[in-house]
């Protein structure tokens, strides 16, 4: 058993032994069972990541980065998915770590339950109803410092806090929410961030070569190169609601997709709208190209049992073509997968919208078509919340073949929100949602 075991309360999981990094691949566990089919789509199998102490993962890439896991497992890798070339083998990327929320005073604190925790990319490999992994590679700076997870700006970010919310802790100028993920022609990979909101290149080995951050972000002490290369406007995006997808054009720029509506001119204008935006990054030239308007479908369309707009969230983007995209709308329960052609004719970059005067902002038009905008046009590939079998909160897609997408969830490392997520010895009591890798099979492909 685990040496972090101790103490520790499961619901449902099963217990993989913990050994050293070099053998992680090893530790594999049975696989929820295949739903039946629903409508046209269909899942096809699924696969379960089993239990890997988050001490002995962390610690095996940057050794005391994490003095107590808190009795916590590797999870989060499902913040994105991006095929590794052999079948069945996959990128992942986790987020910025464990971590939740508690109210104090009647006002919610962020805490950080183990904040040595530094995000990583995964590599996967799914083989029969098991998630073995392959390979890790630490995202550090410059000279190789963890980045850490932890917000970057006071008064900006939320203010990080310990696990049960009673201590204050730093903030670090390094620290990375990092979400989408592609693999980049030189071997690295380009990540984007729910802070900045960014977009962040990286080595093959996890160093950080630049973060592309909005105008104006003025974020500084970071030890990697900073640069302002992304619309001032992102600066009103919403907390925890920054970059959240990202693709990779078979020409080779990248699109970013903004999580949620930006806060314009308030936050209730943001809370209340539907529309988003597209980012498209050249690679080459190191700026955006263009920006696209996004139109989410009404919440209740998406997620039949949701009537808070403000939970609609783009999650994922999956290049499908020369100028196609696919778009992945959701709520935590439910998800639509869309595809959008990124015309010229759709460019809204340098416009008005770009503006944080302009009123009413792009964000408060409630038919943006009828007063000019060019929002991109839509088709439904599959509406996920009708498929059975499909965990809760997928916020990775990856694109299999023609007629086969792979689908892995968010887990949020087993953590819930609330004076409930941890015993009395401040061990994690665990939430029993495990990180799972589904097949779905598109009958009509895209």
């Amino acid at each position: 058993m685990s040496p972090y075991a101790a103490g520790r309360r499961r619901v449902h999981r099963s217990v993989a032994t913990g050994v050293p990094l070099a053998v992680l691949a090893a530790l594999v566990v049975a696989g929820p069972a295949v739903g039946a089919p629903s409508g046209d789509a269909r899942v096809t199998g699924s696969a379960t990541l089993g239990d890997i102490p988050l001490g002995t993962f962390s610690n095996g890439l940057l050794p005391g980065t994490v003095a107590d896991d808190r009795g916590v497992d590797l999870g989060g890798i499902g913040s994105d998915i991006y095929p590794a070339g052999r079948k069945g083998e996959f990128w992942t990327v986790t987020d910025r770590g464990p971590n939740g929320q508690i109210k104090v005073d009647g006002v919610k604190r962020r805490t950080f339950p183990v904040p040595g925790f530094d995000p990583a990319i995964v590599k996967i490999r799914v083989s029969g109803d098991a998630v073995k992994v392959l390979d890790a590679i630490p995202i550090t700076t410059g000279s190789g410092k963890p980045v850490t997870g932890l917000p970057n700006q006071q008064a900006r970010d939320e203010a990080p806090y310990s696990y049960d919310a009673t201590t204050p802790l730093s903030y670090d100028p390094n620290g990375l929410d990092t979400e989408g993920i592609v693999r980049s022609k030189d071997g690295g990979f380009w990540l984007v961030d729910e802070y900045g909101p960014s977009l962040v290149h990286v080595s093959a080995r996890g160093k950080v070569l630049a973060r592309y951050v909005p105008k104006g972000l003025n974020l500084t002490g970071a030890g990697y190169p900073v640069i302002e290369a992304l619309p001032a406007v992102l600066l009103h995006r919403k907390i925890n609601r920054g970059f959240e997808g990202l693709a990779q054009l078979p020409g080779g720029d990248l699109v970013l997709a903004v999580q949620s509506p930006l806060s314009l001119p308030d936050t209730d204008a943001g809370e209340e709208s539907l529309t988003a935006r597209l980012l498209r990054f050249s690679p080459k030239k190191r700026a955006v190209t263009a920006e696209y308007a996004y139109r989410f479908d009404a919440v209740g369309v998406v997620d039949p049992g949701e009537d808070d707009p403000s939970e609609l969230k783009i999650s994922s983007v999956v290049a499908v073509g020369r100028d196609e995209l696919l778009v992945e709308e959701r709520t935590d329960k439910a998800a639509r997968l869309q595809v959008v052609k990124l015309s010229r004719g759709a460019d809204i970059l340098g416009d008005k919208w770009d503006d944080s005067t302009t009123s009413p902002s792009l964000e408060q038009l409630e038919d943006p078509a009828a007063a000019g905008v060019p929002v991109l046009r839509k088709r439904l590939v599959v509406d996920l919340g009708k498929v059975k079998g499909i965990p809760g909160k997928i916020e990775g897609v990856a694109r299999v073949d023609r007629d086969t997408l792979a689908l892995i969830n968010d887990n949020d490392f087993g953590m819930t929100d609330g004076t409930g997520a941890f015993d009395a010895q401040g061990r994690l009591v665990d939430s029993g949602i495990e990180t799972t890798v589904t097949y779905v099979r598109l009958p009509h492909g895209i």
